[in-house]
């Protein structure tokens, strides 16, 4: 006789109120908001999801409650944020799993979603063509290894000290860790050493934002640095 896991209706209530969560399009949509890794306060949210205040505040009460933001308030001001990187890989896992999109209806979207393919980030780490183009460099350059699940090689440890990156390897977090490019649809580098790259990336004006989404795009300056630290041709990264 097979005996049944005592935890299973336990694990199973929970999975589906956790599928419950994620099944509205409106909080669907303030989940892949915030895959930018900033915190956003609720009037943000409501208008570029196009719902009312009090619409809003609901749906962000649910996801609070549910574990999958943090809420944090500054005098009479309500931010909220993912509540950590696993959130944003199990979004972000999600939405590269979705079929194809239904073609931009204007300009400004063609041009919103060209940006975001081009280049953004994935909460802390670069994805997109420049997050695809990163990864396959270090790879040519034997510093990551994909072969059996993405690791850094001792060359690759020591060519981010050399480059200036500080790695912080005391947390919980991996080091390394295979994102599937939800427009790409190809793994990219994210765990520690991808957060820490696209931080730095950021902080030496490689890559600078580009609007109020996650698009980003690379400076001048970034491009002679990604071509002599990983031979990567300028062309690649516009």
């Amino acid at each position: 006789m097979t005996t049944r896991n005592a935890r299973t209706p336990g694990r199973a209530s929970g999975l589906a109120a956790l599928a419950g969560l994620l099944a509205d399009e409106t909080r669907a949509g303030f989940l892949l908001a915030l895959l930018d890794g900033r915190a956003s306060t609720a009037g943000e949210l409501a208008r570029h999801a196009g719902v009312a205040a009090s619409t809003t505040s609901e749906h962000l009460g649910k996801l609070v409650a549910g574990g999958l933001l943090a809420e944090e308030r500054q005098g009479r001001h309500r931010y909220v944020r993912l509540a950590d990187a696993g959130v944003a890989q199990l979004v972000e896992d999600l939405a590269a799993r979705v079929g194809p999109v239904a073609a931009p209806r204007t300009l400004r979207e063609s041009g919103a979603g060209s940006a975001m393919a081009r280049g953004r980030t994935c909460y802390d780490h670069l994805a997109g063509r420049l997050g695809i183009a990163v990864t396959d460099a270090l790879t040519g350059r034997g510093l990551l290894r994909q072969d059996t699940g993405f690791a850094l090689t001792d060359a690759g440890l020591r060519w981010f000290a050399a480059t200036g990156i500080d790695l912080d390897r005391t947390g919980r977090r991996p080091l390394t860790r295979a994102c599937l490019d939800w427009t790409e649809r190809r793994p990219h580098l994210a765990g520690t050493a991808g957060a820490a790259l696209c931080r730095h990336a950021l902080d030496a004006r490689w890559c600078v934002r580009v609007g109020s989404e996650r698009a980003v795009r690379v400076t001048p300056e970034g491009e002679r640095a990604f071509t002599q630290f990983l031979g990567i041709e300028a062309t690649a990264l516009r």
